[in-house]
């Protein structure tokens, strides 16, 4: 028998007197193999090997239900709490699953685009590769200030989402627009909601775009 000692395991490997190798390989640690030592009785018999692969299976598949509940968490938590599937939609009454968008809500039902555009209308970009990067951009954001509390209200519009909002302005208004010079401040282009701020949210007033709260 021949040990040989690596950090704090030994590694045992057991020969015949008659055959040059009985293939018993396995790894323990000096405590048990002090043990089994000790059970055996004789040192010339064969350790006890320890089951290695059904260790490795054991840990596989602890490793699988923490993997399998950590998904089946972050789903419930996603579409059942906060609604997840709903942000697949067009429909305008998605935006009001957060409070905050309640006022937005009703101001858009009053507005004069009321019956021509809904929200993802005017928020998203009309390509449909553009609309869902977006919509993955402003779902991530939106979740994780919602879930941490990291939010104004009431709710601001972000510097992309702006450059969002009036390229579908031009886009929808292309037929009468694409002559049209724009109109510059400070060396950036004026948005068309700095004049038209009520098409889209009647009661909001004239809002500065370029320079918000």
């Amino acid at each position: 028998m021949v040990i040989q000692k690596v950090h704090t395991h030994v590694q045992v490997v057991t020969f015949h007197p008659t055959k040059r190798v009985i293939s018993d390989l396995a790894w323990v640690t000096r405590k048990e193999w002090i043990i089994m030592r000790s059970a055996t009785g004789d040192p010339s018999e064969p350790m006890p090997i320890k089951n290695s692969a059904k260790t490795r299976n054991s840990k596989a598949t602890f490793a699988f239900c923490l993997v399998l509940g950590l998904l089946a968490g972050i789903g419930t938590f996603t579409f059942g709490y906060g609604k997840g599937a709903s942000y697949l939609s067009n429909k305008p009454e998605t935006c009001v699953n957060c409070h905050v968008m309640q006022s937005h809500f009703d101001s858009w039902q009053q507005s004069s685009h009321h019956h021509v555009a809904v929200c993802n209308d005017c928020h998203l970009p009309h390509d449909k590769i553009g609309k869902w990067v977006v919509k993955g951009d402003n779902g991530f954001f939106h979740s994780l200030a919602f879930t941490l509390g990291g939010y104004s209200d009431p709710i601001e519009i972000k510097p992309r989402n702006r450059r969002v909002t009036q390229s579908t302005c031009v886009d929808c208004h292309r037929d009468f627009v694409h002559a049209l010079l724009p109109a510059t401040s400070q060396g950036d282009m004026q948005n068309c909601v700095h004049c038209h701020a009520d098409v889209g949210h009647a009661g909001h007033g004239k809002v500065d775009w370029m320079h918000p709260r």
